[in-house]
């Protein structure tokens, strides 16, 4: 068995769906950080069958918008002094800048530059639309 040792301050973000942590590493933009990232795959999960978990050594804030519109299920435990501090879960955003892109050919961001905004038209369905052409993005 992997043994990954525990964080003393950082950020756990855990249950992430099995597959999804390199879009959350990349999402996150967590390679800009000057800090030890670990990301484990296939981690065997009572609850889920499979998960993914990253790990975050010094990192104090992530942007849970981005994370909830990767995966909402996951959940983002703050350590401090190697004991859990805060446990949080990430919501479905109303509304994405610059997360995802339009695809639509005729849509203003595909000439103009100016932010990919999109807003959540049906929860349960996860789909949004472009907030200049109407153009829908289901994950």
């Amino acid at each position: 068995m992997l043994n990954i040792d525990s964080i003393e301050n950082g950020i756990v973000i855990d249950h992430i769906t099995a597959g999804r942590s390199m879009r959350v590493y990349d999402l996150l933009e967590l390679d800009k950080l000057d800090t030890c990232v670990a990301i484990i795959k296939n981690a065997k999960s009572e609850k889920f069958g499979k998960k993914d978990i990253i790990k975050i050594e010094g990192a104090t804030d992530i942007d849970l918008d981005v994370l909830g519109f990767i995966d909402d299920r996951a959940t983002v435990c703050i350590i401090r002094d190697g004991k859990l501090v805060e446990k949080k879960r990430p919501r479905l955003p109303q509304k994405l800048v610059n997360i995802v892109s339009c695809k639509n050919p005729r849509c203003i961001t595909s000439v103009e530059k100016v932010d990919q905004v999109f807003y959540l038209c049906d929860e349960k369905a996860h789909r949004y639309r472009c907030r200049y052409c109407e153009q829908e993005y289901k994950k």
